[in-house]
């Protein structure tokens, strides 16, 4: 089991939260109200915005440290981030987007080898069929899969999904989180999902962080929320109000 911690103060006050998670591969959901830190989070961990101070350390490795001077740019962190609405890149085949992650940083492929192992992950999640079409062929079903597959052929330290269902109709939502809740337990590797649907959490079986304003304001499984919310965002959230 890998311990790992994010630390992280914003001096423009966006986020001002300690948070420490197991590596059992159980997801951590984050929740929280519009505006209230949740995107910022990610991003945060994945190096794509910088706070002004702060920590963030997954096992033995430190993303970034403001007091001894480190902070790994974010091809460095080996971190798979998938964000709303996927971010495939439209010019590039299937094949292509998910071997982008290894033609930059330290895992940096030969060509031959990044489509090899762009193929590998692509039938690891069923998807090899999709290979050679273009990004706007694809379903929203098939695009959150190749999405996924991208984020995980670098092997990640950590996977970061910002709202992975929102963007698909409801069919296609029940369909994905069955899919996301076996494949984040296989993983057995630390992952973060963002979402503002408690049916994501209850299907992930995942703990629950309220975010709010930056702040941590109740942390949980939903039935410890349901019992006790904190505040009037997590009540609604669990559907008591």
């Amino acid at each position: 089991m890998t311990d790992w911690r994010v630390r992280i103060t914003s001096s423009a006050g966006a986020l001002n939260l300690d948070i420490d998670i197991d590596g059992s591969g159980e997801p951590l959901a984050i929740v929280g109200p519009n505006g209230g830190g949740k995107t910022t989070l990610l991003r945060v961990i994945a190096g794509a915005h910088g706070p002004a101070e702060g920590m963030i350390e997954i096992g033995d490795a430190t993303f970034l440290d403001s007091s001894a001077g480190i902070n790994l740019a974010a091809e460095d962190r080996g971190v798979g981030y998938v964000p709303q609405g996927y971010g495939l890149f439209p010019h590039l085949s299937v094949i292509e987007n998910v071997a982008f992650g290894l033609s930059t940083g330290p895992r940096k492929a030969s060509i031959d080898d990044r489509r090899t192992r762009a193929r590998a992950a692509l039938d690891e999640l069923e998807c090899t069929h999709l290979a050679d079409r273009t990004t706007a062929r694809l379903s929203g079903g098939e695009a959150q899969r190749v999405a996924l597959a991208r984020a995980l052929v670098i092997e990640p330290r950590i996977l970061l999904l910002d709202e992975p269902v929102a963007a698909l109709d409801a069919t296609a939502r029940r369909s994905v989180r069955s899919f996301l809740a076996r494949r984040l337990r296989a993983l057995g590797r630390p992952s973060i999902v963002v979402t503002h649907d408690v049916r994501d959490v209850v299907a992930l079986n995942a703990d629950v962080c309220v975010l709010e304003a930056g702040v941590v304001t109740q942390r949980g499984t939903v039935e410890e929320l349901r019992v006790a919310p904190a505040t009037a965002f997590v009540a609604e959230f669990v559907g008591l109000d």
